[in-house]
């Protein structure tokens, strides 16, 4: 069953195994989602219709070592330097259920150098978060189905531009995921690196 992560709440990304020890996951990927609010819109004669905004949001990671930014992954660099990490493309509207960004992680590829990835969702449409609903993000298991691990949910909305929504960082015991959700204002990742830098 899934976690379901508070604010600053950290996990370790391990699993059980058969035989009752711990197993460091290897594959994962975080699905990122938002919808964007529905409001009604009056008509010249009296009627009204709900419509949707169509938010350009964007997910992206900043891989960080010896505290600075070491790589970015986003919509225009769908792949890190080292392989480790890959996006799957750009939404740009926020429709649809389930996922509308995902980030897979290859912990085992992650290059030795870098200590924390930092990921974010920034508006590169302008708009602030109080168009945008529902904004989460979750980890799952991509070696096994794509069994959710844990989910965060973020609650309340405000004028920001960007969120940086989670980390997962590299320890002696192996990888762990700590929930953030910190509102900061950027429309690109190369924005949001001093934000990144200050959640490490």
């Amino acid at each position: 069953m899934a976690i379901s992560l508070s604010k600053g709440q950290t996990i370790n990304l391990s699993k059980a195994t058969t035989d009752g020890g711990e197993q460091g996951l290897t594959h994962v990927r975080l699905g990122l989602g938002w919808d964007t609010k529905k409001v009604e819109k009056k008509g010249l004669f009296g009627g009204s219709k709900v419509v949707q905004k169509s938010i350009d949001l964007d997910a992206s990671a900043l891989l960080i070592g010896g505290g600075q930014v070491q790589d970015t992954v986003y919509f225009r660099q769908l792949r890190s330097k080292d392989g480790s990490l890959q996006h799957t493309g750009d939404n740009l509207t926020g429709r649809g259920d389930g996922d509308d960004e995902s980030i897979v992680v290859d912990l085992t590829a992650v290059h030795p150098a870098v200590e924390h990835i930092v990921f974010t969702v920034n508006s590169y449409s302008g708009q602030t978060f109080a168009e945008v609903d529902n904004a989460y993000v979750r980890v799952v298991d991509s070696s096994a189905g794509d069994a959710e691990l844990a989910r965060y949910t973020l609650t309340g909305s405000g004028p920001h531009t960007a969120l940086v929504m989670a980390k997962v960082s590299r320890t002696t015991q192996g990888w762990q995921l700590t929930a953030l959700g910190t509102a900061g204002n950027g429309r690109t990742v190369q924005q949001l690196a001093p934000l990144a830098l200050q959640a490490v």
